[in-house]
């Protein structure tokens, strides 16, 4: 295999990984037009286009899966190759490449990232945002913060945040206006700030406890948003009922803010974990964020 070839290989797996040019042109520093030469070198030279492109869309060929699923493995391990070097100098390097819901940074991420910063200056971590359920590792994360009955089976899990509540929230001047809901079913009757999912477009039933059992309510209102962590400052404003963690408002329910409401309906969460696949957990660059995490909550 010659030089040049080998050296285009992992710009093909970023394109793959960020499902287009344009922002895997942006995670390497690079302009647009220089990656779509290496990916067009690389098709030349095999044969075989590796990416079927639309003016919408770029997603891999069957013979391009093929292909990146063989490289894939074998340039993550000459990455892990090099890192394990650095880190046996006593210095991490790298891409850790993380994905969380949006709520995760406000619950937990925020202080394990900057003590990750302080203590390994060289270390990039690179935080991806998404409430959907991501495969991390067909999707080239490190590893992903997830909800704790969210996290498969055959992942290595780490706990971040302690269990919390699911709970109604709504501000002193909403309840003035409107009235306090005394049941479930005179959530109809109120102005309820929704939520939409970005990766199905469903929107979310708000899950409740009645009489002992978890039960979907569906709500309707003049607001719906795709960031869970927006409901407090809506709530806040006045526009609605808000169905929102805990952890997310406690300061506003201390200072009577916000106010609790139907507080028998909350629901108890899991809490938040860090997941990552079982050999990954041998990567210094992970090991790093374990140790951080741990010194965090120690220190709490």
């Amino acid at each position: 295999m010659d030089r040049d070839l080998l050296s285009h290989l992992p710009i093909v797996l970023q394109v793959a990984r960020h499902q287009g040019f344009a922002s895997a042109a942006a995670a390497l520093d690079m302009s647009p037009s220089a990656v779509s030469h290496a990916v067009r070198t690389v098709e030349d030279r095999l044969g075989e286009p590796l990416f079927a492109r639309t003016t919408r869309s770029v997603a891999l060929t069957e013979a391009g899966q093929r292909f990146l699923a063989r490289i894939g493995p074998a340039l993550d391990e000459i990455g892990a190759a090099f890192e394990a070097l650095a880190a046996e100098r006593g210095d991490v390097t790298g891409v850790l490449r993380l994905n969380a819901p949006r709520v995760a940074v406000h619950m937990a991420l925020t202080p394990i990232l900057a003590a990750l910063a302080a203590k390994h200056p060289r270390l990039t971590v690179e935080l991806h945002t998404n409430d959907a359920f991501v495969d991390i590792v067909a999707e080239g994360f490190d590893a992903g913060v997830r909800l704790g009955v969210a996290v498969q089976q055959d992942m290595v899990a780490l706990r971040l945040a302690p269990p919390f509540q699911a709970i109604l929230v709504a501000s002193p001047a909403y309840l003035t206006a409107h009235g306090a809901p005394q049941t479930l079913r005179d959530l109809e009757r109120h102005n309820c700030i929704g939520f939409r999912f970005v990766g199905s477009g469903g929107v979310y039933d708000w899950e409740l406890e009645e009489n002992g059992r978890t039960i979907a309510v569906k709500t309707s209102g003049t607001l719906r948003v795709t960031d869970g962590t927006y409901v407090r400052d809506l709530a806040l404003a006045g526009v609605g009922i808000g169905y929102i963690f805990e952890p997310l408002v406690r300061q506003e329910l201390k200072h009577g803010q916000l106010v609790q409401l139907l507080p028998h309906s909350a629901i108890e969460e899991d809490g938040l974990f860090l997941y990552y696949p079982r050999r990954a957990s041998l990567a210094p660059k992970l090991r790093a964020f374990v140790e951080a995490a741990k010194a965090v909550a120690h220190a709490k």
